[in-house]
Protein backbone atom coordinates (compact mmCIF):
# COMPACT_ATOMS: atom_id res chain seq x y z
CA UNK A 1 0.00 0.00 0.00
CA UNK A 2 1.21 3.75 -0.55
CA UNK A 3 0.26 6.56 2.14
CA UNK A 4 0.38 9.93 1.21
CA UNK A 5 -2.27 12.99 2.47
CA UNK A 6 -5.05 14.45 0.19
CA UNK A 7 -6.70 17.61 1.34
CA UNK A 8 -5.14 17.30 4.96
CA UNK A 9 -6.20 13.33 4.91
CA UNK A 10 -3.86 10.44 5.61
CA UNK A 11 -4.94 7.65 3.22
CA UNK A 12 -3.69 4.25 2.05
CA UNK A 13 -3.98 2.98 -1.63
CA UNK A 14 -2.64 0.25 -3.27
CA UNK A 15 0.73 0.87 -5.79
CA UNK A 16 -0.10 1.67 -9.16
CA UNK A 17 -3.22 4.06 -8.24
CA UNK A 18 -3.93 7.20 -10.36
CA UNK A 19 -3.86 10.82 -7.98
CA UNK A 20 -7.12 10.85 -9.39
CA UNK A 21 -8.58 7.14 -8.26
CA UNK A 22 -6.86 7.54 -4.92
CA UNK A 23 -8.68 10.87 -4.11
CA UNK A 24 -12.39 9.15 -5.77
CA UNK A 25 -11.51 6.52 -3.30
CA UNK A 26 -11.71 9.07 -0.48
CA UNK A 27 -14.98 11.21 -1.32
CA UNK A 28 -12.75 13.95 -3.45
CA UNK A 29 -13.77 14.10 -6.91
CA UNK A 30 -11.49 15.78 -8.58
CA UNK A 31 -13.02 17.89 -11.80
CA UNK A 32 -12.21 16.41 -15.03
CA UNK A 33 -12.93 17.02 -19.32
CA UNK A 34 -11.03 14.65 -21.40
CA UNK A 35 -10.73 12.18 -18.82
CA UNK A 36 -12.22 8.64 -19.72
CA UNK A 37 -10.66 5.58 -17.79
CA UNK A 38 -8.69 3.25 -20.05
CA UNK A 39 -9.31 5.18 -22.97
CA UNK A 40 -8.13 8.74 -22.25
CA UNK A 41 -5.67 9.06 -19.53
CA UNK A 42 -3.37 11.83 -21.15
CA UNK A 43 -4.60 15.39 -19.19
CA UNK A 44 -5.34 17.26 -22.00
CA UNK A 45 -7.56 19.73 -20.79
CA UNK A 46 -5.55 20.40 -17.58
CA UNK A 47 -8.98 20.73 -15.65
CA UNK A 48 -8.01 17.85 -13.00
CA UNK A 49 -4.35 19.72 -12.04
CA UNK A 50 -3.86 19.61 -8.37
CA UNK A 51 -0.90 20.72 -5.92
CA UNK A 52 1.93 18.62 -4.65
CA UNK A 53 4.21 20.14 -2.01
CA UNK A 54 7.45 20.18 -2.97
CA UNK A 55 6.62 20.98 -6.61
CA UNK A 56 6.08 24.31 -7.73
CA UNK A 57 4.20 23.27 -11.24
CA UNK A 58 0.72 21.81 -10.87
CA UNK A 59 0.51 18.43 -11.33
CA UNK A 60 -2.80 16.43 -13.55
CA UNK A 61 -4.30 13.56 -11.54
CA UNK A 62 -5.75 11.57 -13.94
CA UNK A 63 -1.94 9.88 -15.21
CA UNK A 64 0.07 10.58 -12.68
CA UNK A 65 0.54 7.63 -9.94
CA UNK A 66 0.68 8.24 -6.42
CA UNK A 67 4.28 7.80 -4.25
CA UNK A 68 4.95 7.04 -0.96
CA UNK A 69 4.65 10.64 1.71
CA UNK A 70 2.95 12.58 -1.36
CA UNK A 71 1.16 15.59 0.05
CA UNK A 72 -1.91 17.02 -2.22
CA UNK A 73 -4.10 19.54 -2.45
CA UNK A 74 -7.17 19.25 -4.80
CA UNK A 75 -8.99 22.86 -4.00
CA UNK A 76 -5.61 25.03 -2.65
CA UNK A 77 -5.85 29.08 -4.02
CA UNK A 78 -3.08 28.38 -7.12
CA UNK A 79 -5.17 24.97 -8.19
CA UNK A 80 -8.33 27.02 -8.01
CA UNK A 81 -6.73 30.27 -9.83
CA UNK A 82 -4.86 27.58 -12.54
CA UNK A 83 -8.69 25.91 -13.06
CA UNK A 84 -10.51 28.50 -13.53
CA UNK A 85 -8.15 30.12 -16.13
CA UNK A 86 -7.87 26.87 -18.18
CA UNK A 87 -11.57 27.32 -18.16
CA UNK A 88 -11.77 30.55 -19.26
CA UNK A 89 -9.49 29.97 -21.82
CA UNK A 90 -11.73 26.81 -23.33
CA UNK A 91 -14.77 29.25 -23.14
CA UNK A 92 -12.96 31.58 -25.57
CA UNK A 93 -12.64 28.96 -28.15
CA UNK A 94 -16.33 27.68 -27.59
CA UNK A 95 -19.31 28.43 -28.94
CA UNK A 96 -21.14 30.03 -25.35
CA UNK A 97 -24.76 30.06 -26.83
CA UNK A 98 -26.02 27.21 -24.12
CA UNK A 99 -29.76 28.10 -24.49
CA UNK A 100 -29.46 26.66 -27.92
CA UNK A 101 -27.41 23.66 -27.74
CA UNK A 102 -28.79 20.09 -27.46
CA UNK A 103 -26.49 19.31 -23.92
CA UNK A 104 -27.97 22.63 -22.17
CA UNK A 105 -28.27 20.95 -18.76
CA UNK A 106 -26.03 18.07 -19.18
CA UNK A 107 -22.74 19.76 -20.16
CA UNK A 108 -19.95 18.98 -18.60
CA UNK A 109 -18.22 22.30 -19.55
CA UNK A 110 -21.14 24.44 -18.92
CA UNK A 111 -21.39 22.82 -15.23
CA UNK A 112 -17.75 23.50 -14.68
CA UNK A 113 -17.89 26.99 -15.56
CA UNK A 114 -20.80 27.11 -13.23
CA UNK A 115 -19.16 25.52 -10.66
CA UNK A 116 -16.50 27.99 -10.46
CA UNK A 117 -18.83 30.94 -11.20
CA UNK A 118 -16.86 32.24 -14.31
CA UNK A 119 -19.92 34.59 -15.25
CA UNK A 120 -18.51 36.86 -18.02
CA UNK A 121 -15.37 35.13 -19.91
CA UNK A 122 -12.82 37.90 -20.35
CA UNK A 123 -10.90 36.64 -23.33
CA UNK A 124 -11.83 37.62 -26.85
CA UNK A 125 -13.67 34.46 -28.24
CA UNK A 126 -12.10 32.97 -31.92
CA UNK A 127 -14.76 29.90 -33.07
CA UNK A 128 -13.36 27.51 -35.63
CA UNK A 129 -16.60 26.56 -37.99
CA UNK A 130 -16.07 23.91 -40.11
CA UNK A 131 -18.59 23.22 -42.50
CA UNK A 132 -21.05 20.04 -41.97
CA UNK A 133 -23.44 18.30 -43.97
CA UNK A 134 -26.47 18.91 -41.73
CA UNK A 135 -28.80 15.69 -43.11
CA UNK A 136 -26.30 13.59 -42.18
CA UNK A 137 -27.47 11.59 -39.18
CA UNK A 138 -24.10 12.29 -36.88
CA UNK A 139 -23.45 16.33 -36.80
CA UNK A 140 -20.09 17.64 -35.33
CA UNK A 141 -20.38 21.42 -34.40
CA UNK A 142 -16.38 21.77 -34.54
CA UNK A 143 -17.41 25.75 -32.26
CA UNK A 144 -18.01 23.76 -29.55
CA UNK A 145 -15.14 21.01 -29.59
CA UNK A 146 -12.74 21.37 -26.57
CA UNK A 147 -10.40 19.42 -28.23
CA UNK A 148 -10.23 16.94 -25.44
CA UNK A 149 -9.76 13.87 -27.76
CA UNK A 150 -12.49 12.02 -26.25
CA UNK A 151 -14.09 10.98 -29.89
CA UNK A 152 -10.57 10.22 -31.17
CA UNK A 153 -9.76 7.83 -28.66
CA UNK A 154 -13.26 5.51 -28.39
CA UNK A 155 -13.55 5.86 -32.44
CA UNK A 156 -10.02 4.50 -32.11
CA UNK A 157 -9.75 1.81 -28.90
CA UNK A 158 -12.89 0.54 -28.63
CA UNK A 159 -14.50 0.65 -32.26
CA UNK A 160 -10.97 0.81 -34.16
CA UNK A 161 -11.94 2.68 -36.94
CA UNK A 162 -10.45 5.78 -36.64
CA UNK A 163 -12.93 8.25 -38.03
CA UNK A 164 -11.43 11.30 -36.21
CA UNK A 165 -8.33 12.90 -36.12
CA UNK A 166 -6.70 16.34 -35.00
CA UNK A 167 -5.63 18.75 -37.89
CA UNK A 168 -3.78 21.63 -37.74
CA UNK A 169 -1.45 23.51 -35.18
CA UNK A 170 -1.29 25.79 -32.23
CA UNK A 171 -4.35 27.70 -31.52
CA UNK A 172 -6.02 26.28 -35.11
CA UNK A 173 -5.89 22.55 -33.44
CA UNK A 174 -8.92 21.04 -34.19
CA UNK A 175 -10.85 17.32 -34.25
CA UNK A 176 -12.36 16.56 -38.04
CA UNK A 177 -13.03 13.39 -39.68
CA UNK A 178 -9.64 11.77 -40.71
CA UNK A 179 -7.56 11.50 -43.72
CA UNK A 180 -9.17 14.73 -44.91
CA UNK A 181 -12.42 12.73 -45.90
CA UNK A 182 -15.85 14.69 -46.13
CA UNK A 183 -18.41 12.52 -43.23
CA UNK A 184 -19.89 10.96 -46.39
CA UNK A 185 -17.33 9.39 -47.52
CA UNK A 186 -15.72 7.71 -44.03
CA UNK A 187 -16.31 4.60 -43.39
CA UNK A 188 -18.36 5.53 -40.13
CA UNK A 189 -20.46 2.94 -38.41
CA UNK A 190 -23.10 5.56 -37.17
CA UNK A 191 -22.46 3.54 -33.61
CA UNK A 192 -22.65 7.31 -31.97
CA UNK A 193 -20.45 6.33 -29.21
CA UNK A 194 -18.40 9.49 -30.04
CA UNK A 195 -21.51 11.58 -29.15
CA UNK A 196 -22.60 9.58 -25.58
CA UNK A 197 -18.90 10.25 -25.01
CA UNK A 198 -18.16 14.11 -25.69
CA UNK A 199 -18.85 16.13 -23.22
CA UNK A 200 -20.30 19.16 -24.54
CA UNK A 201 -22.63 19.51 -27.94
CA UNK A 202 -19.32 19.23 -30.51
CA UNK A 203 -21.50 15.85 -31.23
CA UNK A 204 -24.74 15.61 -31.54
CA UNK A 205 -27.48 13.04 -33.74
CA UNK A 206 -29.39 14.82 -36.33
CA UNK A 207 -32.65 15.90 -34.91
CA UNK A 208 -35.84 14.43 -36.77
CA UNK A 209 -38.25 15.93 -33.95
CA UNK A 210 -39.70 18.96 -36.37
CA UNK A 211 -40.37 16.42 -38.84
CA UNK A 212 -42.28 13.93 -36.42
CA UNK A 213 -43.92 17.22 -35.13
CA UNK A 214 -45.44 17.78 -39.02
CA UNK A 215 -46.84 14.29 -39.41
CA UNK A 216 -48.42 14.45 -36.45
CA UNK A 217 -49.85 17.62 -37.09
CA UNK A 218 -50.98 16.52 -40.90
CA UNK A 219 -54.40 15.70 -41.27
CA UNK A 220 -53.95 13.53 -44.40
CA UNK A 221 -51.22 11.10 -42.16
CA UNK A 222 -51.76 8.28 -39.98
CA UNK A 223 -48.57 8.24 -37.95
CA UNK A 224 -47.64 4.96 -36.15
CA UNK A 225 -44.86 4.53 -33.70
CA UNK A 226 -42.60 1.99 -32.05
CA UNK A 227 -41.00 1.72 -29.34
CA UNK A 228 -37.60 -0.90 -29.15
CA UNK A 229 -36.73 -2.75 -26.07
CA UNK A 230 -33.71 -0.72 -24.84
CA UNK A 231 -35.54 2.45 -24.75
CA UNK A 232 -37.63 1.79 -21.75
CA UNK A 233 -34.66 0.82 -19.87
CA UNK A 234 -33.00 4.20 -20.37
CA UNK A 235 -35.76 6.66 -20.93
CA UNK A 236 -36.82 7.67 -17.33
CA UNK A 237 -33.62 8.64 -16.71
CA UNK A 238 -33.43 12.44 -18.03
CA UNK A 239 -36.82 12.54 -16.78
CA UNK A 240 -36.55 11.61 -13.25
CA UNK A 241 -38.28 7.99 -13.01
CA UNK A 242 -36.82 5.10 -11.62
CA UNK A 243 -36.35 2.05 -13.39
CA UNK A 244 -39.59 0.85 -11.72
CA UNK A 245 -41.20 3.60 -12.53
CA UNK A 246 -40.38 3.84 -16.03
CA UNK A 247 -42.49 1.67 -17.73
CA UNK A 248 -43.20 0.52 -21.53
CA UNK A 249 -47.05 1.26 -20.53
CA UNK A 250 -46.00 5.11 -19.47
CA UNK A 251 -44.12 5.22 -22.65
CA UNK A 252 -47.37 4.22 -24.71
CA UNK A 253 -49.31 7.18 -22.51
CA UNK A 254 -46.89 9.55 -23.63
CA UNK A 255 -46.80 8.76 -27.46
CA UNK A 256 -50.59 9.65 -27.20
CA UNK A 257 -50.34 12.46 -25.43
CA UNK A 258 -47.72 13.18 -28.18
CA UNK A 259 -50.83 12.42 -30.56
CA UNK A 260 -49.59 9.53 -32.43
CA UNK A 261 -52.39 7.46 -33.75
CA UNK A 262 -51.25 4.02 -32.85
CA UNK A 263 -48.38 3.11 -30.36
CA UNK A 264 -46.24 -0.46 -30.99
CA UNK A 265 -43.60 -2.16 -29.11
CA UNK A 266 -40.79 -3.12 -31.06
CA UNK A 267 -40.88 -6.25 -29.26
CA UNK A 268 -43.38 -7.77 -31.36
CA UNK A 269 -40.87 -7.38 -34.49
CA UNK A 270 -37.93 -8.58 -32.17
CA UNK A 271 -40.34 -12.05 -32.47
CA UNK A 272 -40.89 -11.94 -35.92
CA UNK A 273 -37.25 -11.44 -36.52
CA UNK A 274 -36.27 -14.38 -34.45
CA UNK A 275 -39.08 -16.37 -36.50
CA UNK A 276 -36.67 -15.38 -39.83
CA UNK A 277 -33.50 -15.42 -38.44
CA UNK A 278 -33.82 -18.44 -36.40
CA UNK A 279 -35.59 -20.53 -38.92
CA UNK A 280 -32.72 -19.29 -41.30
CA UNK A 281 -29.65 -20.02 -39.25
CA UNK A 282 -31.36 -23.61 -38.67
CA UNK A 283 -31.56 -23.84 -42.78
CA UNK A 284 -28.13 -23.00 -42.97
CA UNK A 285 -26.52 -25.08 -40.87
CA UNK A 286 -28.48 -27.86 -41.49
CA UNK A 287 -27.76 -27.75 -45.08
CA UNK A 288 -23.70 -27.21 -44.41
CA UNK A 289 -23.37 -24.15 -45.44
CA UNK A 290 -21.83 -23.01 -42.16
CA UNK A 291 -18.63 -25.77 -41.88
CA UNK A 292 -16.50 -22.96 -43.14
CA UNK A 293 -17.73 -19.75 -41.88
CA UNK A 294 -20.53 -18.89 -39.50
CA UNK A 295 -23.70 -16.88 -40.22
CA UNK A 296 -23.84 -13.18 -38.36
CA UNK A 297 -26.94 -11.80 -37.28
CA UNK A 298 -27.82 -8.76 -39.04
CA UNK A 299 -29.82 -6.61 -36.48
CA UNK A 300 -27.59 -3.93 -35.46
CA UNK A 301 -27.25 -1.51 -38.36
CA UNK A 302 -24.16 -0.29 -36.82
CA UNK A 303 -22.45 -3.46 -37.19
CA UNK A 304 -24.08 -4.30 -41.18
CA UNK A 305 -22.16 -0.98 -41.95
CA UNK A 306 -18.89 -2.17 -40.36
CA UNK A 307 -19.21 -5.57 -41.85
CA UNK A 308 -19.42 -3.80 -45.44
CA UNK A 309 -16.60 -1.43 -45.42
CA UNK A 310 -13.91 -3.67 -43.44
CA UNK A 311 -14.74 -7.29 -44.41
CA UNK A 312 -16.64 -7.46 -47.16
CA UNK A 313 -16.32 -10.76 -48.30
CA UNK A 314 -18.00 -11.51 -45.50
CA UNK A 315 -21.36 -9.66 -46.32
CA UNK A 316 -22.74 -13.12 -47.42
CA UNK A 317 -22.18 -14.26 -44.24
CA UNK A 318 -25.23 -11.71 -42.99
CA UNK A 319 -28.49 -13.30 -41.93
CA UNK A 320 -30.86 -11.31 -44.71
CA UNK A 321 -33.36 -10.87 -42.00
CA UNK A 322 -33.99 -7.20 -41.71
CA UNK A 323 -34.19 -5.79 -38.42
CA UNK A 324 -36.80 -5.81 -35.79
CA UNK A 325 -37.08 -1.79 -36.91
CA UNK A 326 -37.35 -2.39 -40.83
CA UNK A 327 -39.65 -5.74 -40.39
CA UNK A 328 -42.00 -3.70 -38.39
CA UNK A 329 -42.38 -0.68 -40.80
CA UNK A 330 -42.87 -3.65 -43.83
CA UNK A 331 -45.98 -5.49 -41.69
CA UNK A 332 -46.96 -1.77 -40.79
CA UNK A 333 -47.17 -0.56 -44.38
CA UNK A 334 -48.81 -3.80 -45.39
CA UNK A 335 -50.37 -6.23 -43.15
CA UNK A 336 -52.08 -3.53 -40.78
CA UNK A 337 -52.53 -1.02 -43.38
CA UNK A 338 -54.65 -3.36 -45.30
CA UNK A 339 -56.43 -4.52 -41.63
CA UNK A 340 -57.43 -0.75 -40.75
CA UNK A 341 -58.66 0.09 -44.59
CA UNK A 342 -55.48 2.28 -44.74
CA UNK A 343 -53.27 3.57 -48.13
CA UNK A 344 -49.56 2.96 -46.94
CA UNK A 345 -48.99 5.93 -48.71
CA UNK A 346 -50.92 7.72 -46.03
CA UNK A 347 -48.81 5.55 -43.13
CA UNK A 348 -46.03 8.09 -41.76
CA UNK A 349 -43.83 4.95 -39.44
CA UNK A 350 -41.88 6.55 -36.27
CA UNK A 351 -39.10 4.29 -35.10
CA UNK A 352 -37.65 5.41 -31.27
CA UNK A 353 -34.80 3.66 -30.72
CA UNK A 354 -31.46 3.72 -28.62
CA UNK A 355 -29.55 3.82 -31.78
CA UNK A 356 -27.87 6.47 -34.17
CA UNK A 357 -27.34 4.47 -36.95
CA UNK A 358 -31.11 3.52 -37.02
CA UNK A 359 -31.21 7.00 -38.56
CA UNK A 360 -29.19 5.76 -41.30
CA UNK A 361 -30.48 2.39 -41.59
CA UNK A 362 -34.62 3.53 -42.44
CA UNK A 363 -33.13 5.38 -45.63
CA UNK A 364 -31.13 2.42 -47.01
CA UNK A 365 -32.34 0.24 -49.77
CA UNK A 366 -33.65 -2.31 -47.59
CA UNK A 367 -36.12 -4.23 -49.14
CA UNK A 368 -37.09 -6.33 -52.72
CA UNK A 369 -40.79 -4.33 -52.89
CA UNK A 370 -41.92 -1.37 -52.91
CA UNK A 371 -44.39 0.08 -51.18
CA UNK A 372 -44.92 3.88 -49.93
CA UNK A 373 -41.63 4.72 -50.27
CA UNK A 374 -39.28 2.80 -47.44
CA UNK A 375 -40.38 0.50 -44.31
CA UNK A 376 -39.72 3.30 -41.40
CA UNK A 377 -39.61 7.20 -42.31
CA UNK A 378 -38.35 8.50 -39.50
CA UNK A 379 -36.73 7.80 -36.40
CA UNK A 380 -36.10 9.23 -32.95
CA UNK A 381 -33.55 8.60 -30.32
CA UNK A 382 -34.14 8.10 -26.90
CA UNK A 383 -32.97 11.66 -26.38
CA UNK A 384 -35.45 12.79 -28.98
CA UNK A 385 -38.19 11.00 -27.20
CA UNK A 386 -37.36 12.83 -24.10
CA UNK A 387 -37.29 16.15 -25.31
CA UNK A 388 -40.42 16.01 -27.08
CA UNK A 389 -42.47 14.72 -24.10
CA UNK A 390 -40.76 17.99 -22.01
CA UNK A 391 -41.65 20.12 -24.99
CA UNK A 392 -45.21 18.86 -24.82
CA UNK A 393 -45.58 19.79 -21.14
CA UNK A 394 -46.28 16.31 -20.33
CA UNK A 395 -45.31 15.87 -16.64
CA UNK A 396 -44.15 12.07 -16.37
CA UNK A 397 -45.57 11.24 -12.63
CA UNK A 398 -48.69 12.17 -14.61
CA UNK A 399 -48.30 9.22 -16.68
CA UNK A 400 -50.73 6.15 -16.54
CA UNK A 401 -49.71 2.60 -17.98
CA UNK A 402 -51.44 1.87 -20.99
CA UNK A 403 -51.27 -0.97 -23.33
CA UNK A 404 -50.19 -0.81 -26.83
CA UNK A 405 -52.33 -0.80 -29.99
CA UNK A 406 -54.04 -4.36 -30.89
CA UNK A 407 -52.92 -6.58 -34.31
CA UNK A 408 -49.34 -6.53 -33.13
CA UNK A 409 -49.28 -6.30 -29.44
CA UNK A 410 -47.78 -9.17 -27.92
CA UNK A 411 -44.16 -9.26 -27.45
CA UNK A 412 -42.61 -12.07 -25.68
CA UNK A 413 -39.28 -12.12 -23.01
CA UNK A 414 -37.12 -13.27 -25.87
CA UNK A 415 -38.18 -9.90 -27.56
CA UNK A 416 -37.42 -7.66 -24.78
CA UNK A 417 -33.59 -8.86 -24.20
CA UNK A 418 -33.21 -8.02 -28.26
CA UNK A 419 -32.00 -4.76 -26.71
CA UNK A 420 -29.13 -6.20 -24.19
CA UNK A 421 -25.95 -7.95 -26.02
CA UNK A 422 -26.13 -11.72 -25.85
CA UNK A 423 -30.17 -11.26 -25.88
CA UNK A 424 -30.81 -11.90 -30.29
CA UNK A 425 -28.27 -15.07 -29.69
CA UNK A 426 -30.40 -15.87 -26.66
CA UNK A 427 -34.04 -15.24 -28.28
CA UNK A 428 -32.71 -17.37 -31.43
CA UNK A 429 -31.09 -20.43 -29.80
CA UNK A 430 -34.56 -20.87 -27.86
CA UNK A 431 -36.43 -21.08 -30.67
CA UNK A 432 -33.81 -23.22 -32.86
CA UNK A 433 -33.62 -25.47 -30.61
CA UNK A 434 -37.63 -25.86 -30.70
CA UNK A 435 -37.54 -26.06 -34.62
CA UNK A 436 -34.67 -28.89 -34.28
CA UNK A 437 -36.34 -30.88 -31.52
CA UNK A 438 -39.84 -29.65 -31.76
CA UNK A 439 -39.92 -29.27 -28.04
CA UNK A 440 -39.26 -26.21 -26.05
CA UNK A 441 -36.30 -26.22 -24.09
CA UNK A 442 -35.68 -24.22 -20.22
CA UNK A 443 -36.21 -20.58 -21.51
CA UNK A 444 -32.59 -19.93 -18.81
CA UNK A 445 -31.09 -23.02 -20.48
CA UNK A 446 -28.69 -20.49 -22.84
CA UNK A 447 -27.80 -18.04 -20.14
CA UNK A 448 -24.30 -18.48 -20.78
CA UNK A 449 -24.40 -16.40 -23.52
CA UNK A 450 -25.06 -13.03 -21.31
CA UNK A 451 -22.63 -10.86 -20.24
CA UNK A 452 -22.73 -10.44 -16.39
CA UNK A 453 -19.66 -8.23 -15.99
CA UNK A 454 -18.46 -4.51 -16.97
CA UNK A 455 -15.06 -6.17 -18.51
CA UNK A 456 -17.19 -8.85 -20.35
CA UNK A 457 -17.36 -8.15 -24.51
CA UNK A 458 -16.81 -11.03 -25.54
CA UNK A 459 -18.44 -14.54 -24.85
CA UNK A 460 -19.05 -17.94 -26.27
CA UNK A 461 -20.46 -21.14 -25.67
CA UNK A 462 -21.21 -24.30 -27.29
CA UNK A 463 -25.18 -25.12 -26.90
CA UNK A 464 -26.13 -28.85 -28.07
CA UNK A 465 -29.08 -28.80 -29.51
CA UNK A 466 -30.54 -32.43 -30.36
CA UNK A 467 -27.76 -34.68 -32.01
CA UNK A 468 -26.12 -31.17 -32.74
CA UNK A 469 -23.83 -28.72 -30.90
CA UNK A 470 -24.04 -25.52 -31.80
CA UNK A 471 -21.21 -23.01 -31.49
CA UNK A 472 -21.54 -19.72 -30.63
CA UNK A 473 -20.23 -16.44 -29.83
CA UNK A 474 -21.59 -12.88 -28.62
CA UNK A 475 -19.62 -9.41 -29.03
CA UNK A 476 -19.91 -6.35 -28.76
CA UNK A 477 -18.40 -2.96 -29.30
CA UNK A 478 -16.47 -2.96 -32.85
CA UNK A 479 -12.67 -3.44 -31.64
CA UNK A 480 -13.60 -6.10 -30.23
CA UNK A 481 -15.46 -7.93 -33.58
CA UNK A 482 -12.71 -7.36 -35.48
CA UNK A 483 -9.97 -9.06 -32.98
CA UNK A 484 -12.91 -11.80 -33.24
CA UNK A 485 -13.15 -11.98 -37.18
CA UNK A 486 -9.69 -11.43 -37.45
CA UNK A 487 -9.10 -14.87 -35.21
CA UNK A 488 -11.97 -16.88 -37.69
CA UNK A 489 -9.88 -15.58 -40.41
CA UNK A 490 -7.08 -16.97 -39.85
CA UNK A 491 -8.78 -20.36 -38.30
CA UNK A 492 -7.99 -20.24 -34.92
CA UNK A 493 -11.57 -20.49 -34.36
CA UNK A 494 -14.96 -21.68 -35.60
CA UNK A 495 -18.12 -21.12 -34.47
CA UNK A 496 -21.81 -21.57 -36.18
CA UNK A 497 -23.37 -18.56 -35.51
CA UNK A 498 -22.35 -14.71 -34.05
CA UNK A 499 -23.91 -11.92 -32.65
CA UNK A 500 -22.40 -8.58 -33.12
CA UNK A 501 -23.63 -5.59 -31.48
CA UNK A 502 -21.39 -2.22 -32.60
CA UNK A 503 -22.04 -0.53 -29.23
CA UNK A 504 -20.47 -2.24 -26.10
CA UNK A 505 -23.10 -4.31 -23.86
CA UNK A 506 -25.51 -3.71 -26.78
CA UNK A 507 -28.35 -1.26 -27.72
CA UNK A 508 -28.85 -0.24 -24.03
CA UNK A 509 -25.23 1.45 -24.23
CA UNK A 510 -26.74 3.04 -27.74
CA UNK A 511 -25.50 6.48 -29.05
CA UNK A 512 -29.27 7.61 -29.15
CA UNK A 513 -29.50 7.13 -25.44
CA UNK A 514 -29.33 9.40 -22.41
CA UNK A 515 -25.72 10.76 -21.86
CA UNK A 516 -24.33 10.32 -18.56
CA UNK A 517 -20.93 12.22 -18.55
CA UNK A 518 -18.03 9.16 -17.63
CA UNK A 519 -20.90 6.20 -17.25
CA UNK A 520 -21.44 3.48 -18.61
CA UNK A 521 -24.85 1.84 -17.87
CA UNK A 522 -25.01 -0.90 -20.37
CA UNK A 523 -24.65 -3.74 -17.41
CA UNK A 524 -27.26 -2.10 -15.38
CA UNK A 525 -29.83 -1.52 -18.15
CA UNK A 526 -29.58 -4.89 -19.55
CA UNK A 527 -30.21 -6.23 -16.22
CA UNK A 528 -33.58 -4.76 -16.24
CA UNK A 529 -34.15 -6.40 -19.92
CA UNK A 530 -33.33 -9.81 -17.94
CA UNK A 531 -35.94 -8.80 -15.61
CA UNK A 532 -38.71 -8.00 -17.82
CA UNK A 533 -38.04 -11.69 -19.56
CA UNK A 534 -38.23 -13.77 -16.83
CA UNK A 535 -41.59 -11.53 -15.82
CA UNK A 536 -43.01 -12.08 -18.76
CA UNK A 537 -45.63 -15.19 -18.68
CA UNK A 538 -44.30 -15.85 -22.72
CA UNK A 539 -40.65 -16.24 -22.66
CA UNK A 540 -40.55 -17.79 -26.51
CA UNK A 541 -41.36 -15.91 -29.93
CA UNK A 542 -42.76 -18.77 -31.89
CA UNK A 543 -45.56 -19.24 -29.05
CA UNK A 544 -46.38 -15.12 -29.50
CA UNK A 545 -50.19 -15.33 -30.47
CA UNK A 546 -50.31 -12.12 -32.90
CA UNK A 547 -47.10 -13.85 -34.59
CA UNK A 548 -48.69 -16.32 -35.19
CA UNK A 549 -51.58 -14.82 -36.41
CA UNK A 550 -49.36 -12.80 -38.90
CA UNK A 551 -48.43 -16.33 -40.37
CA UNK A 552 -51.51 -17.38 -40.60
CA UNK A 553 -53.56 -14.32 -41.99
CA UNK A 554 -50.98 -12.76 -44.19
CA UNK A 555 -47.23 -14.16 -44.23
CA UNK A 556 -47.86 -18.09 -44.64
CA UNK A 557 -45.29 -19.26 -42.71
CA UNK A 558 -41.18 -18.09 -41.57
CA UNK A 559 -38.93 -18.18 -45.22
CA UNK A 560 -42.06 -17.72 -47.40
CA UNK A 561 -42.04 -16.18 -50.45
CA UNK A 562 -43.72 -13.69 -49.07
CA UNK A 563 -41.92 -13.31 -46.02
CA UNK A 564 -38.93 -13.49 -48.34
CA UNK A 565 -40.02 -10.36 -50.47
CA UNK A 566 -41.10 -8.43 -47.14
CA UNK A 567 -38.94 -9.27 -44.42
CA UNK A 568 -35.67 -10.18 -45.93
CA UNK A 569 -33.33 -8.16 -47.99
CA UNK A 570 -29.86 -7.95 -50.30
CA UNK A 571 -27.48 -6.47 -48.39
CA UNK A 572 -25.50 -5.47 -51.59
CA UNK A 573 -28.16 -3.41 -53.00
CA UNK A 574 -26.30 -0.35 -51.34
CA UNK A 575 -23.11 0.98 -51.05
CA UNK A 576 -20.57 1.50 -48.05
CA UNK A 577 -17.06 3.59 -48.47
CA UNK A 578 -14.60 1.00 -47.82
CA UNK A 579 -11.60 1.56 -45.40
CA UNK A 580 -8.95 3.57 -46.66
Amino acid sequence: MVNLTIDNKAISVPAGTTIMEAAEANGIRIPRLCYLKEINEIGACRVCVVEMEGKEKLITSCNNIVEDGMVLYTNSPKVRMNRKNTVKLLLSQHDCQCAVCVRSGNCSLQQLANDLNIIDPPFHQELDRIPWNMNFPLIRDSAKCIKCMRCIQICDKVQSLNIWDLESTGSRTTVHVSKNRKIEEADCSLCGQCITHCPTGALRARDDTAKVWKAIDDPNKITVVQVAPAVRTAWGEALGLSREEATMGKITDSLRRLGFDYVFDTTFSADLTIMEEGSEFVKRLTSGELKDRPMFTSCCPGWVRFIKSQYPHLVKQLSTAKSPQQMFGAAMKTYFAKSIGVDPENICTVSVMPCTAKKGECNMELFYEEYAGHDVDLVLTTRELTRMIRSAHIAPSTLKDEVCDELMQDGSGAGVIFGATGGVMEAALRSAYFLVTGKNPDADAFKNVRRTREDEFTMTAEIPIGDITVRTAVVSGLANTRRLIERIEREEVHFDFVEVMACPGGCVGGGGQPIHDSEELALTRSKNLYFLDASNELRFSHENPDIQKLYDDFMEAPLSHKAHMLLHTDHNAWEMPKRK
